[in-house]
């Protein structure tokens, strides 16, 4: 731990401005927690220091997997064993360092975001047994589900019988109060009537009836959550993904989002892991426009990594509308994160594609133009509710492979636009994230979503081990095709420097808007990669070497990093719909 003084400072600092008054009895609290699970911290640092050095916090090689528990599944055998073999069999443990296994506690709905009991693992999954398997091969994500709990949580059953200290871990409110000013990131109530013998009291549930708001105002919860979290790091979390942070803290009157209160719970969950855990990383979820996200950096003192939000419909919208404007314009106004902090790209994940972080990046008519093409795909369309008591499109339901394809194109053209895209995220700043489903393009499971009426299910499909291996040697279907070409493409980025999540990035001059690009540049200045990209369904060509030029950049000999190395000629021909990453030597010609 770092010096006894100068973190009691820290850490009463942050508890001043949470509860006035009470930041010196408290700070003793939470010390208390942190001197408690020293021990298991200390066994996990040594684990962390046999794989990487303490002072790099990333690198090129890392790429996390977005996946469920169960999401592969063999008879007699727990699903997290099953992952486990299904990526090590298909040597997914040399392509990807980090596994974000989504919340694999009890829960009671929203597929593990309605947490029962946050230490156990879900025994439908396996046990801590299972999740040091995965951890002996990668990297691992744990889910901090901390706005809420499930209606099923044992905290809150205490809570409605009047048990103390239960008694405030939640929120009731009269259902009289004003509660307009809220924002809502869904179109259900905000209030849910739980009845308890004669008594009726109504609850605060910001997602659904069966997520029930936590009360940060009563410091117990916060350390509660705050030993939860050093529990997942003990137990292997390099990261520890922060969900729906951003409307943590509540304040009647208030639009109760991005409230200081919420930052400054973030900020000491930074200081405490500085002190105890400086391997850990702290990823923020804030599916809101980009400069709402991106606050959740702060000065560098609140997440290490925050969701490029932004990117899935900017991506989405530039190969629909074969215009990468919006996309372009967006890159260029995008500043580095601070220092010691980077983004999580992505296009796909358990989620939606979520569009409120298209607000003020494309226009009102192109928005509803993906909305449409989203259900023309076969997708639906999650809605949010407004203020005024309308309701606005808030996400796309829709696999990011039918998102991309067109009914129209030759399987071929829709593979190359699906890994395309994925090249993009790939090797933008910031490290990148792949959705399970994306690792060999999986259509949507529109029969799951209507069997259940949860939209999200369209995207969430879990396979049988059998029926996995079938549909990737099926070759009458796109899966082989986006599987090997994805893994080519893992495989090429991990070996390249110039991919480090802090490398710099500019934005290439292409001068058209059916072309975006940008240049990485590795930290030591050794290596340049121009990622060049049409979004188009024409060939394109690019002159780099003058587009180079007018960025300064000398331009020497270049060969195609996907192409085996090939030399490349000038102009550059770019496929329809397709990407090049071109490794520029630093000599001038």
């Amino acid at each position: 731990m770092l010096n006894q003084t100068a973190i009691r400072s820290r850490i009463q600092q942050h508890l001043s401005v949470l509860y006035p008054g009470r930041e010196r009895e408290l700070t003793e609290a939470v010390l208390s927690v942190l001197r408690r699970r020293q021990p298991d911290l200390s066994d996990e640092a040594r684990r962390v220091g046999a794989g990487r050095r303490a002072d790099v916090r990333w690198d090129e090689q890392d790429v996390a997997l977005i996946t469920y528990g169960d999401q592969v599944r063999r008879r007699d055998e727990p699903p997290l064993k099953t992952l486990h073999d299904f990526l090590v069999t298909h040597g997914y443990h040399a392509l990807l360092r980090i596994v974000h296994v989504l919340p694999f506690f009890p829960y009671s709905s929203d597929d593990g975001f309605a947490v029962i009991d946050y230490r156990r693992v879900d025994p439908n999954l396996g046990d801590w047994s299972d999740v040091a398997r995965l951890r002996e091969r990668f990297e691992l994500m744990f889910d901090l589900v901390l706005n809420h709990t499930s209606a099923r949580c044992e905290w809150f059953r205490k809570f409605l019988r009047g048990e103390q200290p239960f008694e405030r871990f939640y929120i009731e409110v009269d259902p009289s109060v004003d509660l307009s000013a809220v924002v809502r990131p869904r179109s259900t109530p905000l209030l849910t009537p739980f009845r308890i013998g004669d008594r009726t009291r109504y609850v605060w549930t910001t997602f659904s009836a069966d997520q029930v708001d936590l009360n940060y105002a009563e410091p117990r919860v916060l350390l509660e959550m705050l030993d939860i979290l050093l529990e997942y790091v003990a137990r292997g979390a390099r990261i520890v993904r922060l969900d729906a942070i951003a409307y943590l803290w509540k304040r009647i009157g208030t639009p109760c989002i991005h409230l200081p209160e919420t930052h400054e719970v973030v900020k000491l969950f930074h200081t405490v892991l500085e002190a105890v855990a400086p391997w850990a990383i702290l990823l923020t979820e804030t599916n809101v426009p980009h400069a709402e996200n991106i606050s959740y950096f702060g000065a560098g003192d609140e997440a290490h990594m925050v969701y490029q939000f932004s990117l899935p419909p900017l991506l989405l919208d530039a190969m629909l509308h074969q215009d990468a404007g919006p996309l372009v314009a967006w890159l260029k106004q995008l500043a580095p994160p601070p220092p010691g902090c980077t983004f999580l790209n992505f296009t796909a994940s358990h989620d939606g594609i979520g569009v409120r972080p298209l607000e003020g990046l494309v226009s009102e008519e192109r928005l509803q133009q993906l909305v449409e093409a989203t259900r023309q795909r076969g997708g639906f369309v999650g809605t949010r509710r407004r203020s005024d008591g309308t309701d606005a499109p808030y996400e796309l339901n829709i696999t990011w492979f039918d998102a991309l394809s067109d009914p129209a194109a030759t399987p071929e053209l829709n593979v190359r636009r699906f890994l395309t895209t994925q090249m993009m995220m790939l090797s933008l700043q910031g490290v990148p994230a792949v959705y399970f489903h994306s690792l060999f393009g999986a259509h949507n499971d529109r029969a799951a979503a209507q069997r259940t009426g949860i939209p999200r299910r369209i995207n969430r499909h879990k396979f049988g081990w059998d029926e996995l291996q079938r549909l990737l040697a099926d070759e009458r279907s796109t899966h082989p095709a986006v599987f090997s070409g994805y893994k080519r493409i893992l495989a090429c980025r991990r070996e390249q420097p110039a991919f480090h999540p802090d490398a710099p990035q500019i934005v290439l001059e292409l001068g058209d808007p059916r072309l975006v690009g940008w240049l990485r540049t590795s930290i030591d200045g050794r290596q340049r990669i121009a990622c060049v990209f049409n979004v188009s369904t024409r060939p394109m060509s690019v002159p780099l070497p003058e587009v180079l030029q007018r960025a300064n950049v000398p331009c020497g000999a270049a060969v195609d990093l996907l192409a085996s190395r090939r030399p490349v000629t000038w102009p550059l021909p770019i496929p329809p719909c397709g990407g090049r990453w071109i490794e520029i030597s630093t000599a001038a010609a």
